[in-house]
């Protein structure tokens, strides 16, 4: 209580952080029972006959399991092999800008698609990638080739989705790199010259190993979430010919609990997929803290 007492001001001013994560993130869970429950809106919650982990088997031994499965993961490590190494790249290279006002032109650029809505990006997606009057379209039959239906063929569906992520967040995720690059003491850099290193030698040997307790617990991050792949995106760019790629659990969850009114069914889905991602993030989290003594906890 003397703690309390004499920092009150700080604690008044997490106050609103905290009831917000009570009441938004952790009150909510108490309706995760009815995952283990056969919901019927009309007796409620506690009212609702309890049938186990059948929901949960049921979607076990469901025909599009293995492929939401396939295709949650396949876009999340997509995402991650080439969504993550991009604001690093790109900080990396935004710090070895000398000219100012190219960097901030630079800057200003990459962060700018970061503040457009879902609904913009996939319509300029759309927009872009059209058969008849896309711009990308033209260029590939400009050079000879044909028109491609990039949002019809399944195929393509997880390039464009990653892609796309990539050039909208990119210039925001490079703003923490660029944070810690700046903390990096210049003498290590001035000393480098010295002894006759190159710019990349000094990325290598001073900028990279600066930043890694950055990249470990972002990675940390990102593999925490892996299966948390984003519903709006997916279901804005999905469609009846390229569902076969694009059905993730996320859009599972939307169509078989809000649509079809499984309520119980879409919980037990997305309990399931929490679960993966709290195991993944304890793994990673240990794994990070024994190789790299850098870690979340």
């Amino acid at each position: 209580m003397r703690v309390f007492r004499k920092y009150w001001d700080l604690y008044l001013l997490i106050l609103p952080v905290l009831v917000y994560v009570l009441v938004f993130h952790y009150y909510p869970m108490f309706g995760l029972q009815i995952a283990f429950k056969n919901f019927v809106a009309v007796k409620g919650i506690w009212g609702s006959p309890w049938t186990g982990l059948d929901h949960f088997q049921r979607f076990f031994d469901s025909y599009y399991f293995w492929r939401l499965i396939r295709n949650t993961l396949g876009i999340s490590l997509y995402e991650l092999a080439v969504g993550f190494p991009a604001p690093l790249l790109l900080a990396l290279m935004i710090h070895e800008v000398r000219h100012r006002s190219f960097r901030k032109f630079v800057q200003t650029v990459t962060y700018a698609p970061h503040f457009l809505s879902m609904v913009v990006l996939v319509g300029m997606v759309l927009m872009f990638l059209s058969p008849q009057k896309g711009v990308v379209n033209h260029l590939i039959t400009w050079f000879g080739g044909e028109p491609i239906s990039f949002l019809t063929e399944p195929e393509w569906f997880k390039t464009v989705y990653v892609l796309s992520g990539v050039w909208q967040s990119a210039g925001w995720g490079s703003i923490i790199y660029l944070a810690a690059l700046a903390g990096i003491d210049p003498g290590l850099h001035e000393a480098a010259i010295i002894d006759g290193a190159s710019r990349l030698r000094r990325i290598w040997h001073i900028n990279l190993p600066g930043i890694m307790p950055t990249v470990v617990i972002l990675l940390i991050l990102n593999l925490g979430s892996l299966m948390g792949v984003g519903f709006e995106k997916v279901y804005l760019m999905q469609n009846s010919l390229n569902k076969e790629s694009s059905d993730v659990i996320a859009t599972y969850v939307y169509q078989s609990g809000i649509l079809g009114s499984q309520y119980s069914f879409s919980a037990a889905v997305g309990l399931f997929n929490s679960l993966v991602n709290f195991i993944l993030l304890v793994i990673v989290n240990a794994a990070a803290r024994r190789l790299n003594e850098t870690s979340l906890w």
